[in-house]
């Protein structure tokens, strides 16, 4: 199982909120990591500091993180620091 460095996690997390669709093909081909950065960047929420620096940015992922959670997806969770580790809720 790869292991991501932060940037690696967040890029992943953003490319998954940007292209929801690929989730569910997450899930079926258990690319577990990528999951497991998407929760937890999902969960952290966008950096209120941003907003200052790139107030675009910060409302596109804050509107990518609703949508995240509107269409359920927060039920994903990690448990533990196994990033391998990815269940429902």
């Amino acid at each position: 199982m790869p292991s991501l460095t932060p940037r690696q996690k967040e890029l992943t997390a953003r490319r998954l909120l940007a292209h929801p669709e690929e989730i569910g093909v997450c899930l079926k081909t258990r690319k577990w990591h990528e999951l497991a950065a998407l929760v937890e960047f999902a969960g952290k929420d966008a950096s209120p500091a941003l907003a200052h620096t790139d107030p675009a940015l910060y409302r596109l992922l804050r509107r990518q993180i609703t949508e995240f959670h509107l269409r359920g997806w927060s039920c994903l969770s990690t448990l533990g620091r196994n990033y391998g580790d990815v269940f429902y809720s």
